[in-house]
């Protein structure tokens, strides 16, 4: 077993350096478990100490909590009550300790870092903009396992409900504030020499911890409320994680502190072995691979510069690229586009940037970043210094053609050049681009500022070099990629096809609107299958399914009679209040009634998905599953405790049912 945790003494203070190996940052692995419930039969035999000191061997964190992996792979309650105990009754020594003990905090302090300082008689830490101090678990469905849930209430209060239940990481002066850690140091200072120093001022008596007794008899009352807001927040879905974290603090808080801690161990067991935590922590995982778009491209692979960018097309899309470019690089940005387009879209976008600016969320002043916008209606030469063009124009194959035809002609022959097309094949356009190997996909999402996803799409003529280059992109612009190669729809409209297509045969086959609605959004969507036809536009759907030489009667219907859904003509299946629009009920055309449960639905719908999921990971459009999931949770708002669509299928057997094999 490898040394995790070493000791050493300077004047008469026991210095614990700790440092997970093979891990870029420090985690409760199993073998760091058990390596510190070893390492604490050496400190408790140790004489001639005053006091511990407890400090990574990492530059940039302390404790980032328990490993998730191992967490993930707890499918027995038997293996979850010993990892516990173990956990637990090594903490429970430490919290014993005769001689004052002193976690000292660099970087990221969460989850079972945070409970490993808890238990220290004391709590310092450096000023650095890395050091983050708090208890997420919460947020990966589950919840402090290891004392949090009893000890942080204990130490300041009521505030620690919320701090707990919202997964909220508080920088070092926040976390003093809120009587956390006991001590800032400045990052300049030493952190050692600093904890050296308050180790001897709380060994001679010369410093009293302010630990006041909080009066927990309202806690049922409080405990309520946290409920509500947690329910207020899922729509009504009971996530057992939250849920059992807020049963543990409203039972175990008036209780003494081994009762309490026995009452979470088992809570804590029934919230981590529960599905909804498994699917979490999947999108967790997908959530760090996607965080970081470089790490997705090619190992040794260098970037080409991105000094300069162009936007041809300056509607919707186009208009929330450039937001996105101006917001987040340095870049210039040439917009081509019809003379009577520029007007309107300054406009919009400074409408937008102003927005972020009420919010402190821009590092400049909007009217800097707009100077740095040039429009044009003509190629003209200062096309030649672009490094990059994303093609936003009108969904038109020939009206394509015309933009990438006259680009080439001024472009230099290195420049990357990307469409945002949503329905049209990147094979289809790559025929009009010179070098199309410097030619690819980038599918954005509406609104753009505001949606993470982006779709990178591989035609087959473009080069790996070219898909690095637009991952590097999209890092630049922060923006969250999936890889896909050329496919109807690309990933995200493909598996929304059968989802919507059979939302409407339902429909057709007596199901009301509001039940088929409901049945999605109680399973966790952010709007029913039929809220979002309405939202994206009825005619879209309706011309979606056309070139694909499917004539859809109900939608036919519908759009013929001008409802184009409400926020696109004034008109479609709702009412401005929410309600249905009883209007629209005699355009609905009639099939065979077959009446169906909302669980009924919903398991036909997102059935529906994962077999077109399986057909594109069978056709290699996608090589990963984490593509499609990352796809579904940031394109859809697929609910992340289900850790997306071919996760939550895994989950529940339906793809060992399907399939005979789990995606995962």
């Amino acid at each position: 077993m490898a040394n995790i945790f070493n000791l050493k003494k300077a004047d008469n203070i026991g210095i614990v350096t700790f440092n997970v190996p093979n891990e870029a940052m420090n985690t409760w692995t199993e073998e760091a478990i058990m390596s510190f419930g070893e390492f604490l039969n050496v400190l408790e035999k140790e004489k001639d100490v005053i006091g511990y000191i407890f400090i990574s061997g990492k530059p940039d964190n302390f404790f980032a909590g328990a490993n998730l992996k191992m967490i993930e792979q707890m499918n027995d309650p038997a293996s979850v009550k010993k990892g516990l105990d173990y956990f637990h009754d090594a903490f429970n020594r430490l919290s014993g300790f005769k001689v004052p003990t002193i976690a000292a905090i660099n970087g990221v302090c969460a989850g079972g870092g945070l409970e490993f300082a808890l238990v220290c008689t004391a709590r310092i830490a450096t000023d650095a903009k890395n050091t983050v101090i708090g208890l997420p678990e919460c947020k990966v469905g589950i919840f402090p396992g290891a004392g949090g849930s009893q000890r942080l209430p204990r130490l300041i209060g009521y505030s620690a409900i919320e701090l707990i239940l919202k997964g909220t990481l508080l920088p070092a002066p926040k976390a003093l504030e809120a009587g956390i850690i006991d001590r800032i140091v400045p990052q300049d200072k030493d952190l050692l020499a600093e904890a050296k120093s308050f180790l001897r001022e709380i060994a001679a008596g010369k410093v009293k911890l302010e630990r006041p007794a909080h009066d927990f008899s309202q806690v049922k009352a409080v405990a309520e409320m946290a409920r509500q807001n947690v329910l207020k927040v899922t729509k009504g879905r009971e996530i057992p994680g939250p849920m059992f974290c807020i049963r543990a603090m409203e039972e175990g808080l008036n209780l003494p502190l081994s009762e309490a801690l026995e009452l979470e161990k088992k809570y804590f067991a029934q919230a981590v072995l529960s599905k909804e935590a498994k699917g979490s922590i999947n999108t967790f995982f997908i959530k760090t691979m996607t965080d970081k778009p470089r790490n997705m491209m090619t190992e040794g692979f260098t970037p080409k510069p991105l000094k300069k960018a162009a936007i041809l097309g300056f509607g919707t899309m186009g208009r929330g690229i450039i937001i996105d470019i101006l917001r987040n690089t340095q870049m210039p940005v040439l917009v081509k586009d019809f003379p009577d387009a520029h007007e309107r879209g300054l406009a919009f976008v400074r409408k937008i940037l102003e927005g972020m600016a009420e919010k402190k969320r821009l590092k400049s002043t909007v009217d800097d970043l707009m100077k740095r916008i040039t429009t044009t209606s003509e190629y003209i030469a200062e096309f030649k210094e672009v490094d990059i063009v994303i093609e936003a124009v009108f969904e038109s194959i020939n009206v394509k053609k015309e933009a990438y035809e006259s680009l080439c002609k001024v472009v230099r022959n290195d420049c990357i050049i990307a469409s945002n097309t949503s329905s049209i094949p990147v094979a289809a356009m790559a025929k009009f681009v010179t070098f199309p190997e410097r030619f690819g996909g980038t599918h954005f999402f509406s609104p753009v500022w505001i949606m993470e996803l982006v779709e990178i799409i591989r035609g087959k003529m473009t080069s790996q070099d070219t898909i690095d280059n637009l991952l590097n992109f999209a890092a630049s612009i922060r923006k969250r990629p999936i890889l896909c190669r050329d496919n109807p729809g690309f990933v995200v409209n493909a598996l929304l096809f059968p989802y919507l297509y059979n939302s409407i045969e339902y429909l057709e086959k007596g199901n009301s609107i509001e039940k088929i609605d409901k049945a999605l959004v109680q399973f966790g969507m952010p709007v029913g299958p039929l809220r979002l036809i309405d939202e994206v536009g009825i005619d879209v759907l309706y011309k979606a399914f056309a070139s694909m030489g499917i004539t859809q009667e109900t939608l036919k219907s519908i759009v013929e009679s001008g409802r184009l859904g409400l926020k696109k003509s004034g008109k479609g299946m709702f009412l401005k209040d929410g309600s249905v629009d009883p209007e629209v009920l005699p355009l609905i055309s009639k099939r065979e009634p077959a009446e169906l449960s909302e669980q009924e639905i919903e398991m036909a719908l997102l059935t529906g998905m994962v077999i077109m999921a399986n057909d594109l990971l069978n056709r290699k459009i996608v090589e990963d599953p984490r593509m499609i999931d990352a796809g579904m949770i940031w394109g859809t708002g697929f609910p992340p405790d289900k850790g997306g669509l071919l996760k939550w299928s895994d989950l529940i057997g339906l793809s060992k049912q399907l399939f005979g094999r789990n995606f995962y």
